[in-house]
């Protein structure tokens, strides 16, 4: 009986273990019935195949009674999406609803899986923040949709149809057809049809010309004025998004009407002048527009203040780090920038609402590590997303924004500030005591004067102290960058003591090295600058701030000692510090409550706590590599932490002088040189590779040609010039390439492969040392240029600078042809392509004196002339003025000009030229092989019979073929840097089948592309099974030597399992390592596997394992701030590794790792940020 109370009647029997099919008597179909439990039982564990014993499978086929085949049960199709919808018809006036009309849906079939385009469905909802490594990203802007010319372009299956004669009218197979006698109807179709669609062609072209017009004077940078005041401001944005309670400068201003009018900006302006007003107000507008925005940082640390500055702003404010995600559905979204790149690569749906990017520090693009990882962003991004750049003041923005317009194909609005809002005071400091405490010496005013006076006074304060017996008898051997912890101490004590009486406080000390930093503030025993009230102030902050901790970790050693060090006012910062010391250090700086901070470098990098006064505790810093002085950008990028807005007139920075004042010349090339440029760090990663490969409408030649390296690239000024040249061959003659000329065009190739061969030698020999001693006064050399072609000269002066050598020289020419000709084209066409005859005058001979550059020179002869050098080029000299144009020339020019044309008339075909090996005894491979190549070459010019046809006239054709081939060089892909490079790492990925021989991407491959640092490595781990054996914390011991990258002293103490996992890990990364030694990449195995360091994993097992923290610290010389930054990225790599083991389908190894990560997230590794509560 049906729920609606009457009976239901079958009538036909129905198919056994079949539910009763809903009859459409019943609302819901049949009540449910319940199988017998037999049935169950049996079907469950009897008919079900992965019941089945893994090894007597027939025996167990057997004991089942025969099962039924049911082939529709492999038949699975999903449901095809609705091809149409309902829209509703109004009544236009009153609204009532009149009826509904079906319309056709268009794009129902696309989905994240198989397009790039914005119309295609949403994901599922769980996908719709990070997306899926399956899914298509949305199309880059400035990424080409095909063009009409390649849609036209026909495949080799289609093919042309003749509608008027190839038309069958018998079907294939059939014997009779349809008479279509009367052919008026399908001709008159036909026509209409054609000239509809010559009419829409027509459209197009008629549109495409003036594009293009546009297209070649535009500039995509435009630099915005802001010297005059922006008046008109409040009436062209009556109603602005956000107000501030401060008159805005003109540059932000000027940024916000670009704003409004959606366009994207870069905003190089200098520390304090208030980039930051920019974001917020993309902020505003975007919640105003109900959109949404990105804000991305270079670092953690500073994603999270942000978050917080935000967070007080506007309220709607979310997070996303590795570790951390708070409420990501907010319209304003704060991450790093690489999860905005997996975001983009991974088609997240968070992109479709996206308005604005804002990149702030953008001259981080400048990190060898990652600064790939914004061009990846810069260049994923789509079209309708506008970008913010926010950095520091650096030289070539405009050259920077016209790249992002060029690829983004839209204007880039720069606006740079002229001038710091706090100008900035720069000293010397000498002091060491009380009483020399006042010792300062200005060295650099606030107007960018450099003042040589106040160094000389810091040299001569310095010199009166060495003692009276260094005076006598010559200082000790003091080396100059170093000094004895007790001398640095006095050093301080003086200075702070100084700047504290002057009210100069706060004070950021700048320290390049770590434990110089903790030596610093430790050895302050006795200084104290806060009063009691303060102390207080501070004591409530620790204790409020400190109860997340766990009570033993509250007693840390180094929490201790800082507790101690902040009563007193001092703070240290840097990145041995652990994480919540840092923030509570870094929100007493911002409170005033901290006096003196002693902090690295990374401190200025965005954090950004101004101060009154800026310290240099030395100028030179270790990069890695070895010391060097401090850039010019970082200084810069430091010493602009001093001067507080609104605070300070001005800000005050100083330079210790500890062991001896520094080289004045270093001084000014850092405090006044130009700051470092933005360059491309752009290289290939197999991650960028696997991810665009398994995209098949996105290429990586794309993105190689799109990055900033490759800016030099201007393929519209290549473009323009190739149509140019190609109407030029298309109004030569064609080439004659009959009877005698049959070998005209491999005369042609020869020819110039030995003009080639002729110029590298060349090169060699100016570049060579006997090369340059033969080009002395008097010898005589062949000039060739857009002026003279072949013509004799001699040398009659050679310029001492060795970058650009000049030559000066008196080379014979035509009478009346002295002066130099303005248009070097016009000359260069109608030489012949290769020749050695010489120049002969055919009238009157004539002379002028050139300086030449040495690719003038195409030969160095054997003769030398008797020459008077300094009469000639008076004489000639003379001769130039007006007055004595006339003159006959003096008695030395005449001899040479005789001499010259004497020889060449002499040897009309060819003088004997130095020949590099023997004469001039260059011994080179290269050379040697040039040398041997080029006489080949020559004699086989003797077997052409092209030269001898009455009708072989000089190539031009051939020249412009010639340029034509270059520049399409140039503009197609095979001229990318990084394109060999390319090509290896393909071959790598093939080799160990992470993409097949047509560059399909391979289960391997779908692995790499979830995991984002050492993926090769990572992923061979996972298909060896490298991790099953080990237990969940000893895997998490194992793979900390993917994210620890410091070395360690101390060997650490692991278990004989693990120890195997490091030597399996070891063999795999030699294994990779010599692979892409063998495919050609450049890094040998040994540095390979030197990146990955296992100083860590004693420490991350005990402490997977349980053990306190305090403990862990002793077990390593690492500083805890570092211990736990791994700690947490180890995390990170945890959870790709289980997204990793889900895509292979092992639910053990995924299993293991997230029990791996539940132990190693705990207690003061993973306490919340300060920042996001």
């Amino acid at each position: 009986m049906g729920c609606s109370g009457r009976f239901e009647l079958i009538t036909h029997p129905l198919p056994k273990n079949r539910p009763l099919p809903p009859h459409s008597t019943l609302p819901h179909g049949l009540p449910p019935t319940c199988l017998d439990l037999k049935t169950e039982v049996e079907k469950r564990f009897l008919r079900d195949p992965a019941w089945l014993p893994v090894h007597d499978v027939d025996d167990a086929f057997h004991k089942i009674s025969g099962r039924d085949r049911e082939v529709e049960s492999l038949l699975h199709c999903s449901l095809s999406p609705l091809h149409s919808g309902l829209s509703v018809v109004r009544d236009p006036t009153t609204g009532l609803l009149l009826d509904f009309t079906e319309v056709l849906l268009e794009d129902t079939a696309l989905s994240a899986k198989n397009s790039l385009s914005l119309q295609r469905q949403p994901g599922p909802p769980s996908e719709s923040l990070r997306g899926s490594n399956t899914n298509y990203p949305f199309l880059p802007a400035g990424m080409e949709e095909l063009t009409l010319e390649q849609i036209k372009k026909k495949s080799e299956l289609e093919e042309d149809i003749d509608f008027e004669k190839d038309l069958l009218t018998v079907p294939p197979g059939l014997k009779a057809g349809v008479d279509f006698s009367d052919k008026g109807r399908v001709s008159l179709l036909l026509s209409a049809c054609s000239s509809a669609s010559n009419t829409v062609l027509l459209s197009e072209q008629k549109k495409k010309p003036q594009q293009e017009d546009k297209g070649d004077h535009k500039k995509w940078a435009v630099p915005v004025d802001i010297t005059s005041p922006c008046d008109d401001f409040y009436k062209r944005i009556p109603d602005p998004a956000f107000k501030y309670p401060f008159e805005l400068d003109v540059f932000q201003k000027q940024a916000i009407l670009r704003l409004e009018a959606h366009d994207s900006v870069f905003v190089a302006a200098h520390t304090s002048a208030g980039k930051t007003v920019v974001a917020e107000y993309a902020i505003a507008l975007s919640q105003k527009h109900m959109t949404r925005t990105i804000y991305t940082s270079p670092i953690k640390a500073l994603s999270n203040q942000k978050f917080r500055d935000f967070k007080t702003t506007f309220g709607d404010v979310g997070l996303l780090t590795g570790d951390v995600q708070l409420s990501p559905e907010s319209s304003c979204l704060i991450m790093t920038t690489e999860i905005l790149r997996s975001m983009l690569y991974n088609g997240s749906e968070v992109i479709r609402d996206l308005e604005w990017v804002i990149f702030d520090e953008v001259h981080y693009i400048n990190d060898a590590e990652r600064g790939v990882v914004w061009e990846e962003v810069l260049i994923m991004l789509p079209e309708h997303v506008s970008i913010i750049l926010l950095s520091a003041t650096v030289p070539n923005a405009v050259e920077f924004s016209e790249w992002i317009g060029r690829i983004k194909k839209r204007p880039i609005y720069v606006i740079s500030t002229v001038k710091r809002p706090v100008p900035l005071e720069h000293y010397l400091y000498t002091g060491n005591s009380t009483k020399t405490q006042k010792e300062l010496f200005l060295l650099l005013e606030s107007t960018g004067n450099f003042l040589t006076k106040g160094y000389y006074a810091a040299v001569e304060a310095k010199k009166e102290r060495t003692s009276k017996h260094a005076q006598s008898f010559g200082t000790k051997n003091v080396s100059q960058h170093n000094t004895t912890a007790s001398q640095d101490r006095a050093v301080w004590q003086t200075l702070l003591n100084y700047l504290s009486q002057r009210q100069q406080t706060p004070v950021v000390a700048f320290t390049f090295s770590r434990t110089r930093c903790d030596e610093n503030a430790r050895s302050l025993t006795s200084l104290d600058l806060t009063s009691s009230i303060e102390k207080s102030e501070i004591h409530s902050f620790l204790q409020k701030s400190l109860t997340r901790l766990r009570g033993g970790d509250r007693q840390l050693p180094q929490i201790l000692s800082m507790r101690d060090l902040l009563k007193r006012g001092i703070g240290v910062h840097h990145s041995g510090i652990l994480p919540i010391l840092k923030e509570i250090i870094e929100m007493l700086f911002s409170r005033g409550l901290v006096k003196v901070l002693f902090a690295t470098e990374t401190f200025a990098m965005g954090v950004n706590m101004p101060a009154r006064t800026v310290v240099f505790d030395s100028i030179r810093k270790h990069d890695g590599t070895g010391f060097r002085n401090l850039l010019p950008g970082e200084y810069i990028q430091m010493a602009g932490r001093a001067g507080r807005r609104g605070l300070d007139a001005t800000g005050t920075v100083i330079i210790l002088c500890k062991a001896g004042v520094h080289d004045m010349g270093e001084l000014h090339a850092m405090m006044l040189g130009k700051p470092t440029v933005l360059q491309s760090q752009f290289r290939l990663t197999y991650t960028m590779i696997l991810n665009l490969l398994r995209v098949e409408a996105l290429r990586v030649t794309d993105m190689m040609r799109r990055s900033f390296s490759e800016n030099h690239r201007d393929t519209q000024a290549h473009e323009k010039r190739i149509s140019e040249l190609r109407n030029t061959l298309s109004s030569l003659r064609p080439l004659d390439t009959e009877g005698q000329l049959s070998d005209i065009l491999s005369y042609y190739h020869t020819i110039t492969e030995l003009r080639i061969t002729t110029e590298t030698l060349q090169r060699a020999v100016l570049e060579s040392v006997n090369g340059l001693k033969a080009l002395s006064v008097g010898r005589v050399v062949i000039v060739n240029n857009g002026q003279h072609h072949n013509a004799l000269g001699v040398i009659l002066q050679v310029s001492n600078d060795a970058v650009n050598r000049m030559f000066t020289t008196l080379i014979i020419c035509e009478k009346g042809k002295e002066e130099a000709a303005g248009d070097d084209q016009s000359n260069k066409a109608f030489h012949p392509i290769y020749s050695t005859s010489l120049f002969i005058p055919e009238g009157p001979c004539s002379h002028t004196v050139r300086k030449l550059k040495s690719q003038d020179i195409s030969a160095i002869t054997t003769r030398t002339l008797k020459v008077i050098p300094e009469r000639i080029i008076d004489n000639y000299n003379k001769r130039q003025q007006p007055r004595f144009r006339l003159d006959p020339p003096g008695q030395a020019i005449s001899t040479a000009t005789q001499e010259l044309l004497r020889l060449a008339e002499a040897n009309p075909n060819g003088i004997t030229t130095l020949d590099p090996v023997n004469d001039l005894h260059l011994k080179g491979v290269d050379v040697v092989e040039g040398v041997m190549r080029h006489r080949v070459l020559q004699d086989c010019l003797k077997d052409f019979h092209c030269i001898h046809s009455p009708t072989f006239t000089e190539q031009e054709r051939m020249c412009v073929q010639e340029e034509l081939d270059k520049l399409l060089f140039l503009v197609s892909d095979q001229s990318l840097t990084l394109l060999h490079e390319y090509h290896q790492r393909i071959k790598v990925l093939e080799a160990l089948q992470y993409v097949d021989s047509t560059g399909a991407v391979q289960l391997k491959g779908r692995v790499a592309c979830q995991i984002s640092s050492h993926e090769l490595l990572l992923t061979e781990l996972l298909f060896e099974n490298t991790l099953s054996p080990l237990a969940p914390e000893e895997s998490a011991a194992l793979l900390s030597c993917l994210v620890f990258t410091q070395n360690t002293q101390i060997d650490p103490h692991i278990t004989s399992t693990l120890q195997e996992g490091i030597n399996q890990v070891l063999n795999v990364a030699q294994r990779i390592g010599e692979l892409q030694r063998d495919c050609g990449i450049a890094q040998t195995a040994e540095d390979f596997v030197a990146q990955f360091k296992f100083g860590l994993t004693e420490v991350v097992y005990c402490w997977a394992r349980g053990m306190p923290f305090a403990e862990i610290a002793q077990l390593t010389d690492v500083q805890e701030g570092t211990i736990i930054r791994c700690i947490q990225r180890l995390d990170e790599v945890l959870k790709e590794v289980r997204q990793a083991a889900r895509i292979v389908g092992d639910s053990v190894l995924g299993s293991k790792m997230e029990r791996a990560s539940l132990a190693i997230r705990r207690d003061i590794v993973f306490t919340a940020s300060l920042y996001t509560h």
